[in-house]
């Protein structure tokens, strides 16, 4: 068997796959259509406050009904810069209506950051919370907020912006935002007063809501996950697409965990942080929105006491040292898929290099090296193979002719030549299938690694993320795969021939709209093992090696 087919055949296959994702997910996948805010009120009005049943308690009671696209407008808007965000807090509602990024550009060197919440259409993204109470009025995310001041700037290392909720029955309720510098962690405390003459109850809800729309792509053949995540102690890390919001309302009862929204390279997460239970749930609203969030239990406030809810809200890039220190698990919001386990360890021996030399691509081109070395036995192993085929090839190509259509005394012939010249025909192929795992998980590394994202490497490469502007590195790709081919034994077959000649040229076209730095990654793995194998097959031709 030719070894180097499988490997060409298997990467090929992987290609064909992210082609095929890309397709379903822009032609076959449906979309849902946005309804017009403003439509018909009593046909388009759903609640979007949960109901907070529990097996041994009563519905809260609070069903409030609205045009769930409809803006959160009346209310004033608090504007916050920090050294990383830019966002508005709506005191209609008290939720964050829109956060931007001030560190992440939306495209390389031009002014405008990535928008990562937002309340306008196409993109409707917010975070909302508030609190439930069987006790008459209580301040949800369309009630109205007071605040002292309208413009809050950090200056320092933490940023404190309140808002106040007053009832007529004694009850204060001052839910504020505490922002830290350099960090993309939120803390919320939700502090409830009792000033009146009876006890009273409540708890806590935080959601996120947002449509299906997805951010505008540079390569349409990517494919990433957009949707919701949700992590329990007792199920770990689960996707709970649009798909399954609008099939049935999740309803899960745990205590710790979190819930989020991600997208390529950002993410959102709301990470309760009391010690009691929380119920997670989802639901599809009318107007092609879907929420995520979790309430907590009842907290009984006695008359002339005050309790706290404490939470997080995470917002921003996936960066995984952030991630890992906010909350348990938070580190899977990088979407490595089935093959997490190899590729954060490839993610960290990335991160290794790239501290040592300052540098993502030089990075990449090391890891590269590390991967040779790992697997360098076994890849000498295949390649002995590969060449000691080649060097019978001539004589199986003489067989082809004796035996022409008779491929039952041709195979005959081939496994006696085989047994004399004690070569073993798939001797090479399990070195390269074990290899292929981790091939993949570096695909999905270097594709998921915000830290990666616009990175520069030399000369006209300023974006690993991005396409090679000049195609440059894919026609470099498509000589080196041409070149190790010549390596190779070529396959009997005419049709298998003209297949394999082809694949460079193929290769060449998919990589052209791959991100810079995978294909820097395939350049050098091929020159590796081009070197490699020309090394062995001198030594094997030269009869210095068996």
């Amino acid at each position: 068997m030719d070894n180097q087919r499988t490997l060409l055949f298997a990467a090929l296959a992987f290609v064909s796959v992210l082609i095929w994702q890309a397709w379903q997910k822009d032609y076959v996948l449906p979309q849902q259509t946005p309804e017009v805010a403003g439509a018909d009120a009593k046909t388009n009005q759903q609640s979007d406050v949960p109901e907070a049943k529990t097996a041994n308690e009563l519905s809260s009671g609070v069903d409030i009904e609205i045009n769930s696209v409809k803006k959160q407008v009346g209310g004033q808007l608090i504007t916050v810069n920090t050294d990383v965000y830019r966002l508005h807090i709506n005191t209609l509602g008290g939720g964050i209506n829109r956060l931007e990024l001030t560190q992440y550009p939306e495209e390389k060197g031009k002014a405008d950051v990535v928008k990562l919440l937002n309340d306008d259409m196409p993109k409707i993204f917010v975070v909302e919370s508030g609190l439930i109470s069987q006790q008459g009025e209580s301040p949800n995310h369309h009630s109205v907020w007071q605040t002292e001041k309208q413009n809050y700037t950090l200056t320092g290392d933490v940023l404190r912006v309140p808002l106040t909720w007053i009832n007529g029955n004694g009850i204060v309720v001052t839910k504020t935002y505490v922002f830290s510098k350099g960090s993309y962690k939120v803390d919320l405390e939700t502090r409830i007063e009792n000033k009146g003459s009876s006890s009273w109850s409540a708890r806590e809800y935080l959601q996120i809501k947002r449509n299906d729309y997805e951010e505008k792509k540079a390569n349409s053949f990517i494919y990433t996950y957009t949707g919701g995540v949700l992590y329990t102690e007792e199920e770990k890390y689960q996707k709970i697409d649009f798909d399954d919001m609008q099939d049935e309302n999740l309803s899960v009862q745990t205590v710790g965990g979190w819930a989020g929204m991600i997208q390529h390279y950002f993410g959102v997460a709301w990470i309760p942080q009391n010690e009691n239970q929380y119920t997670y749930y989802t639901k599809a609203i009318d107007g092609g929105l879907f929420v995520i969030g979790a309430y907590s239990a009842n907290k009984i406030v006695a008359a002339g006491e005050s309790k706290v809810f404490n939470s997080v809200l995470y917002a921003g890039p996936k960066l995984q040292d952030q991630l890992t220190a906010t909350a348990p698990g938070l580190d899977l919001m990088v979407d490595y898929g089935k093959l997490t386990i190899i590729a954060e360890p490839i993610f960290w021996l990335l991160s290794f290099f790239h501290d040592l030399v300052g540098n993502w691509g030089v990075a990449i081109i090391l890891v590269t090296f590390s991967i040779k070395a790992l697997f360098f036995k076994l890849s000498e192993k295949s390649y002995k193979s590969m060449a000691h085929m080649k060097l019978v090839q001539p004589r199986i190509v003489a067989l082809k002719e004796r035996y022409g259509d008779d491929k039952q005394k041709l195979n005959q012939a081939m496994m006696e030549l085989y047994k004399t010249e004690k070569i073993n025909p798939l001797g090479g192929c399990l070195p390269i299938l074990v290899q292929i795992p981790v091939f993949i998980s570096l695909y999905w590394t270097l594709l998921e690694s915000v830290e990666l994202r616009q990175a520069p490497f030399a000369l006209w490469i300023d974006n690993l993320s991005a396409a090679d502007p000049y195609f440059i590195l894919p026609v470099i790709y498509g000589i080196t795969m041409f070149l190790q081919q010549r390596l190779n034994p070529a396959p009997v077959d005419p049709m298998q021939k003209k297949m394999m000649q082809m694949l460079p040229i193929m290769f060449t076209g998919f990589f052209a709209f791959f991100p810079s730095g995978l294909v820097l990654y395939w350049i050098v793995n091929n020159v590796l093992t081009i070197t490699q194998q020309t090394i062995i097959m001198k030594r094997i031709e030269s009869g210095k090696e068996k």
